[in-house]
């Protein structure tokens, strides 16, 4: 098995953002930060517009895969 399918997913689409038009844009891909204690809740934490991480419901989101490339693009882009 490739050790990519064994990730926790690090990026998540956004499906709703209905109550967080200014936190949340729908089709925008954000980055997912792993937290338990949040996922035991059905929330997930993810890095919004105000660039800060913060727990929404999962079912605001769609988690994905990405290729490696193609995360590595998005986390160096995050970094600037």
């Amino acid at each position: 098995m490739d050790k990519k399918e064994n990730q926790f997913p690090q990026f998540g689409l956004c499906l709703n953002n209905e109550g967080y038009d200014a936190s949340l844009e729908v089709g925008k891909v954000y980055r997912v930060i792993q937290d338990n204690e949040a996922a035991s809740h059905g929330y997930i934490r993810v890095i919004d517009e105000s660039g800060e991480d913060y727990a929404y419901a999962a079912s605001r989101f769609h988690l994905i895969q990405l290729p490696t490339a193609v995360e590595k693009v998005l986390l160096s882009a995050a970094q600037t």
